[in-house]
């Protein structure tokens, strides 16, 4: 019964940021499409993925909304899907990166098989994932990662949960998870990854929301690192 109840409340909360989500696509797009061409570190991290993962397999941009990180590492060469929650994000994706494959996913139970995928760029596809689910889809990631495959992850840095109703004027309910970066260090070490680097930086102003953020790459143990 405990088990059941669980679920529910998970299902329904997963509705919930799905319902947001395509509410809020068209703006997210006016909003977040652009913004790698104002974020040098991000870019530069995103560069030193793709040069790990070139030419090794697919590598998914893991809570792709509008597919621009899809399509900064396919212009680098990198053979690329995208997977997002919501519907509407993957229609505005596809219509935004022609020649890209993206599909409709849940991150906590990804429709693909073990190895599938050499790498996984998942900028901020954990922020509306509650702790206690945290771990739970780090192990997801590392079973749809082939063996010595690379996850390039990217987060809000802080303790609190910040509930939203209203964003950029689309009514919304969505809960907003900030982290500490030993925190998420310990998730991914839970979860059988190895941290390679974690990366810190202030926030971009006039840019982006004004919160700390932090990037973790972290490898799939197996094969010997190149």
């Amino acid at each position: 019964m405990q088990q059941s109840l669980e679920q529910t409340l998970g299902e329904q909360k997963t509705a919930e940021v799905r319902a947001s989500y395509d509410a809020l696509a068209d703006q997210y797009v006016r909003h977040i499409f652009d913004e790698l061409q104002h974020k040098p570190l991000d870019r530069e991290l995103l560069d030193r993925f793709a040069a790990r993962v070139r030419g090794r397999g697919l590598v998914c941009d893991l809570g792709c909304g509008p597919g621009h990180v899809a399509g900064y590492l396919r212009a680098r060469g990198v053979e690329v899907c995208g997977v997002d929650l919501s519907a509407q994000m993957v229609e505005h994706a596809t219509r935004l990166n022609p020649g890209i494959g993206f599909m409709q996913g849940n991150m906590l139970s990804l429709d693909q098989a073990d190895g599938a995928w050499a790498g996984i760029a998942a900028f901020y596809a954990i922020v509306n994932l509650p702790r206690n689910d945290v771990v739970h889809a780090f192990r997801e990631m590392k079973r749809v990662l082939r063996a010595g495959g690379v996850i390039l992850l990217g987060f809000h840095v802080g303790s609190d949960t910040l509930h939203e109703e209203e964003l950029w004027d689309c009514k919304i309910s969505l809960d907003f998870y900030l982290f500490q970066p030993q925190e998420v260090e310990g998730h991914l070490r839970r979860a059988g990854f190895e941290i390679e680097e974690i990366t810190e930086r202030e926030p971009y102003p006039e840019v982006e929301y004004p919160s700390r953020r932090a990037y973790i790459l972290a490898r799939k143990p197996g094969e010997r690192k190149k």
